[in-house]
């Protein structure tokens, strides 16, 4: 919708100033984001909080644009001459003249997604999360209105913690429940969606339904779980099983539905998830993203932790003893040695850049997979830059929580959201993350990080503060999720192997990819490794996909 003609406010936006809010409440969000901004464009966005996005066009011809903390509603732009065009979707804004970004497509493959405030457009931007812009006599200014601040008391009372953390959360989910229908959340069997299922449950007084995905194939299907929460929690479960004759049929109409191309292979489980609910008359489900990214819950902090503690180790045994024995070939011939010169090797490099260290475009080599023409038009060390600068931006804290305010962005904002929304608004179903509510958001930020990270082990406290609540088997697991396990289906199932064998040889004939990288990785790379080389060829093909629906002319220009 351009914002030159009219202005429009998606979302559940909450007014702090209690004036607004009761505007709000008697004439709509948009009068109280005109009266808001009015009084001061960047302390308008940082005085709301919950999901939004809001475009307003003011009488004197200056337009107001803003997104929530985490961008769960999106909103794109293009600057023509004088004129600013503004719509929840890039594609919507892309006409027979836009070209497709080169840069764009290797942040892609950099990331699976293509982080604002770039999109695969040339000239068509996306606002980033926590972030506002005016429009003005031809200008744009665009600022950040909100970043994580943390601030942890030094001798906090545990037992107030997890009694203020259980009431919060049940507040939290409370707020999120449509009050037109029995509550419904997605269940994977997890911590996170367990305890919204519980909470559901407990706010609403009534059963709750429970929609999961399993999968046939050893060592991805989570069921075991979700029927232990559904059974202690009382829900109606239900249950769909994704095959792959299901990923042949829908994979392009799940590539094409996102406004530009999406590599989280989870977004088809998420999918068939709503499906099964929208078919059964849900209106809304409720999602327990954010709990890991908020209160530590990936193993990976823990993984950096361990590098952390080299830099504890003296300068004079790091730089006279370890490195220069484990740097020798004879130190990668033996297990011990391996392991311990691959630990110093990880544990020399900073952050954020040791995240990357497995990236899949990095790790192969972006000359191996991508053709010289391409390679001739983009700039590799970009999303490295983009990383660094929000690692920097995290402002004063330790070392998890920068951890954590940098997954926020990259982990929550521009990938797990986004998938979970794209997949639910594909079949009609809204869907609420409660976990991400501004309370909880800023109860963590006053958490203190050994609280989120004990030692080594995971999200200690929210553990605690539940146990008794969750089942013990639950609080005991370790996280899975909707993983897909597409490299093994690939291999076995003919037509998704024809799926995605075309799709790759045809991102060749576009001049992406380079066809003797193609062809290794089909005819032995995804034999010897099928779940690590299965990713490379799940976003190789959702990129060609996406191309083929939006973008079916484009070629790389040599």
């Amino acid at each position: 919708m351009p914002a030159n003609d009219s202005s429009f406010a998606r979302g559940s936006p909450r007014f702090t100033d209690p004036a607004l809010a009761e505007l709000a409440r008697q004439s709509g969000a948009l009068a109280a984001w005109s009266a808001a901004v009015a009084q001061g464009a960047q302390e308008a966005a940082s005085g709301v909080t919950g999901d939004f996005s809001v475009a307003l066009r003011e009488p004197s011809g200056r337009v107001f644009l803003a997104v929530d903390r985490f961008a769960i509603h999106t909103l794109c732009y293009r600057v023509d001459g004088t004129q600013l065009q503004v719509a929840p979707r890039a594609d919507a804004l892309a006409d027979s003249g836009s070209e497709i970004d080169p840069q764009a497509i290797f942040d892609y493959l950099y990331f699976h997604a293509i982080p604002s405030p770039r999109t695969i457009y040339k000239g068509i931007y996306r606002l980033p999360p926590g972030h506002c812009a005016v429009f003005e006599k031809g200008q744009l200014t665009v600022a950040r209105y909100w970043a994580p601040g943390f601030d942890e008391p030094r001798a906090p009372s545990l037992a107030a913690l997890q009694e203020e953390f259980r009431q919060l959360l049940r507040d939290a989910v409370a707020t999120q429940l449509d009050g037109d229908g029995r509550p419904a959340c997605f269940l994977s069997g997890g911590t996170d969606s367990s305890t919204v299922v519980g909470m559901a449950a407990l706010a609403s007084g009534q059963p709750v339904d429970s929609y999961s995905i399993g999968f046939d194939a050893q060592g991805y299907d989570e069921m075991e779980f979700a029927r232990i929460a559904a059974k202690h929690f009382k829900s109606a479960h239900h249950v769909y099983y994704v095959t792959p004759d299901d990923l042949v049929r829908s994979v392009p109409a799940v590539a094409a539905h996102f406004d530009q191309p999406f590599g989280n292979s989870s977004a088809l489980p998420a999918y068939y998830c709503a499906s099964k609910a929208h078919e059964e008359g849900v209106h809304k489900l409720l999602a327990g993203d954010g709990g890991d990214e908020l209160f530590g819950g990936n193993s990976r902090y823990a993984k950096q932790r361990v590098f952390g503690w080299y830099d504890h180790v003296p300068s004079v045994l790091k730089h006279a003893v370890l490195e220069p024995l484990l740097g020798t070939g004879a130190a990668a011939r033996f297990a011990l040695t391996r392991k311990a010169a691959s630990y110093v090797e990880q544990a020399r490099v900073p952050m954020p850049d040791r995240l990357q260290m497995y990236n899949l475009v990095l790790r192969l080599g972006a000359e191996t997979v991508l053709t010289p023409a391409l390679l001739a038009q983009i700039d590799t060390g970009v999303p490295l830059q983009l990383q660094r600068e929000v690692w920097r931006a995290s402002g004063p804290c330790g070392a998890l929580n920068q951890e954590l305010a940098f997954d926020w962005r990259f982990t929550l904002a521009e990938s797990d959201l986004p998938k979970v929304v794209g997949a639910t608004r594909m079949v009609g179903v809204e869907v609420g993350f409660p976990l991400l509510d501004d309370r909880l958001v800023a109860f963590s930020q006053r958490l203190p990080a050994n609280y989120k990270l004990r030692g080594l082990q995971l999200r200690w406290f929210f553990k605690e503060a539940l146990r008794g609540f969750l089942p013990d088997a639950i609080l005991a697991k370790k996280k899975q999720g909707f993983g897909l396990p597409f490299g093994v289906w690939v291999n076995t199932h003919p037509a998704l192997k024809a799926l995605a064998r075309d799709s790759l040889h045809s991102l060749a004939q576009r001049g992406v990819v380079r066809a003797d990288f193609v062809q290794t990785l089909l005819t032995r790379r995804l034999q010897e490794h099928p779940a690590y080389f299965g990713e490379m060829v799940w976003i190789l093909m959702m990129l060609e996909q996406w191309l083929a629906a939006k973008a079916p002319f484009f070629k790389v220009r040599s």
